[in-house]
């Protein structure tokens, strides 16, 4: 299947498998296997395979190798590479690196990051086509959730497509329903790993050179459905608690795969907390529905409260938005505004505070 002696195209990041330095005549890794690699006028490119805090691995033209990050990149969030970016490297003897450039990415998916308190914007993974969004048809499935995992992957630039797992545990039909009415604009299918029900219709997304994204909280079957697609054990896979449906973290980093297929899939963690960062776009795509309604409202500057010919509030009142949307998208946006200037979020929220304890004190004082 690899007809290159420095590479294994299935480079499973945890294993040790360093490539020795580039020698003459020797067989080079085409990098069109991995994605659309982009134009570098020196150094040695390679993309991203998996990331760790101090360093990385990477696939390159001599195979894979590790590569150690510069010491400023460990302060500087907007540096450090994540799994799924094409980068620039010194290349050294023996199989490793060193990184010299992040490149720009196509696509990306990012959050708050909590080890900063969400005060830093956290880059979860680069440079992908699609974002599979899985939910696993249990007790995990959550409308608001997906809502959410909606607006981060329209955010991203990539194409969401919703996956709802483990069909084989009972009627999809209701879950289905939901979904698609949540999901504006994006496929969703119903699959089963187990019974192997929906993976045909996948193909279309999985062509050679192709970037998935894997995304869920633990235990939706992303191990499971690589493995699948694999036609493999790759990944390692756990069972979920009876009474919750949750899972334990199976996959503990991010890491970039190539299956028979020639497709590439970035795997993940589940995520306990996907927070909103810098969703403004996202939010008129996973919620194009509320866009449609503000246009609609008599005032441009409409906050959808009390003013006169407010549309959004016209169909809340005839029901045809739902008042669990109309919540989701507000608590979307809120956390949107919070990451885009939270100095100036806390401000206006202080001044709200202050107003509504003022005219509280004043309805004690005429009482």
């Amino acid at each position: 299947m690899n007809n290159y002696p420095n590479c294994n195209p299935f480079f499973n990041p945890g294993a040790d498998s360093r490539a020795s330095a580039p020698q003459a005549g020797a067989a080079l890794v085409d990098l069109r296997e991995y994605g659309d690699p982009p134009a570098l006028a020196q150094g040695v490119l390679g993309r991203v395979t998996a990331a760790f805090r101090d360093r990385v691995e990477v696939i390159t033209a001599y195979g894979p190798c590790q590569a150690q990050l510069r010491g400023s990149a460990l302060f500087r969030a907007e540096t450090v590479p994540v799994t799924g970016d094409w980068v620039q490297l010194d290349y050294l003897a023996g199989g490793q690196g060193r990184i010299a450039a992040v490149l720009p990415r196509r696509t990306m998916l990012s959050r708050p990051d909590p080890a900063y308190g969400g005060q830093r914007e956290q880059v979860v993974a680069a440079n992908f086509d699609y974002a599979f969004l899985l939910s696993s048809l249990n007790h995990d499935f959550n409308l608001r959730r997906l809502e959410r995992y909606l607006t981060a992957a329209w955010q991203s630039g990539a194409v969401p497509v919703v996956l709802l797992t483990k069909a084989d545990l009972g009627e999809a039909s209701d879950a289905r329903r939901q979904a698609e009415a949540a999901a504006i604009g994006a496929a969703v299918h119903v699959i089963s790993v187990r019974t192997g029900q929906g993976l045909d219709a996948l193909e279309p997304y999985l062509r050679p050179g192709m970037t998935a994204v894997f995304l869920g909280s633990s235990g939706v079957g992303k191990s499971s459905l690589v493995n699948a697609l694999a036609g493999g054990e790759w990944m390692a896979t756990g069972a979920i608690r009876e009474d919750d449906s949750r899972g334990r973290h199976t996959t503990t980093h991010r890491q970039l795969l190539r299956l028979p297929s020639g497709a590439l899939v970035i795997d993940t963690p589940g995520m306990r907390a996907l927070g909103m960062w810098d969703v403004t776009e996202g939010l008129d795509e996973s919620f194009a529905d509320v866009a449609g309604l503000a246009e609609r409202c008599r005032f441009r500057n409409c906050t959808h409260r009390s003013e006169p010919g407010c549309a959004v509030r016209a169909a809340l009142a005839e029901g045809s938005l739902p008042q669990a949307r109309w919540d989701s998208y507000c608590k979307l946006r809120q956390e949107a505004a919070y990451a885009d200037a939270p100095e100036a979020y806390l401000r206006r929220k202080t001044e709200k505070n202050k107003q509504i304890a003022q005219f509280n004190r004043k309805r004690k004082t005429n009482r």
